[in-house]
């Protein structure tokens, strides 16, 4: 399989992995030359340019988007109208309109569009699936989902209080991808109306906190942005209250912040015994070594990228998802900007 790459900064990290597992990167775009640099000592052989539209004079099967958070979708209905598959990482859209013309690009394209959200293939994430698919937990009443970073005020300010770089451009809320994907996921909900606070006034921008009814009834509390304490788990934490049971992301440190707590009281035990477990998914291997756990979600989602173009499989995470996802962001920025007001989210299924 053939893939094109556009940023090679996450994309380096990306590019890597796909060469890992099998795939030939023939192609790499990046505005900065240092980079391009880079990628020509990386990549012998591969086609290094600093014009994402000459990609596809490559023949890539597929590209993989890694640029600036803000920039992705033009790009992908783009690949899209050319027959390229598409996998985007970070936001698939910046507002309802560009959300609507990449839901009708991946109509029309005999290619496919995928997310690269890796959070909804981390290991704890599966485990609570598979919890969920078991019915273990009943009827999900609330969920909630972390992506925090425990940085410095300095860190902090070097990326948000910065103009130049995509973290100053973009709403608090805009990078929410992370939490709203594996809710979606989980609960096989669209997100219906959010509402979004700023955590401490003093600091409007830092973190954020969202409330979100989801289109199944439950509701959806998702935290992200610059807090202390942040999840051994690569900075996501889940947690699932059922009808029935809880399954949550276990709060520890290093592998058991991937392990999974499940608890069901007396009541739902057949026992009558409160039940109470620790759970840990096996690793995931590759060539018979296991893969480091937090790069687990990212080799998964190159894999299912892989298994669709070239067997057919569905995306792992489609457009319709992926858009959905973006948009609570955006909504959410509308939200903070009308004193936290409840706002709907835009429907694009």
């Amino acid at each position: 399989m053939r893939i094109g790459v556009v940023g090679f900064g996450m994309g380096r990290y990306l590019a890597s992995w796909c060469r890992q597992l099998g795939m030939e990167v023939v192609a790499v775009c990046d505005r900065d030359p240092d980079r391009r640099a880079a990628a020509r000592a990386e990549l012998p052989g591969a086609a290094v340019t600093g014009r994402w539209q000459e990609l596809a004079a490559h023949r890539p099967d597929g590209v993989v988007l890694a640029g600036d958070f803000d920039g992705h979708a033009p790009m992908a209905v783009s690949f899209l109208e050319q027959g390229v598959h598409v996998l985007s990482e970070a936001a698939a859209c910046t507002d309802a309109a560009q959300g609507r013309r990449l839901v009708a690009a991946a109509d029309r394209s005999a290619a496919t569009y995928s997310f690269a959200e890796n959070y909804v293939a981390h290991p704890h994430t599966r485990l609570i699936q598979q919890a969920l698919d078991a019915g273990e937990l009943g009827r999900v009443s609330l969920i909630e989902a972390d992506y925090l970073h425990g940085m410095s005020p300095r860190e902090v300010a070097s990326l948000i209080g910065d103009p130049a770089h995509w973290r100053g451009r973009i709403a608090p809320t805009a990078y929410c991808t992370h939490t709203l994907s594996p809710v979606l996921a989980l609960t096989g909900a669209r997100p219906v109306e959010v509402t979004a606070f700023s955590v401490d006034e003093a600091d409007p921008r830092a973190a954020v906190v969202m409330a979100v009814r989801l289109s199944t009834g439950a509701l959806a509390v998702t935290r992200h942005g610059f807090l202390q304490g942040e999840p051994d788990s690569h900075w996501s934490w889940l947690s699932v209250r059922g009808t029935r049971a809880l399954a949550e992301s276990v709060r520890a440190a290093g592998e058991r912040a991937w392990s999974v707590r499940v608890r069901a009281e007396a009541w739902a035990c057949e026992d009558g015994r409160t039940r109470e477990e620790e759970r840990t998914a096996p690793p995931l291997l590759l060539d018979g070594r296991p893969v480091e756990r937090k790069a687990e979600g990212t080799v998964r989602v190159l894999q299912a990228f892989r298994a669709t173009v070239e067997r057919g499989e569905p995306p792992l995470v489609p457009v319709r998802p992926a858009v959905a996802a973006s948009l609570v962001g955006v909504a959410g920025a509308e939200s903070l900007a009308n004193g936290s007001r409840p706002v709907r989210v835009p429907d694009v299924f």
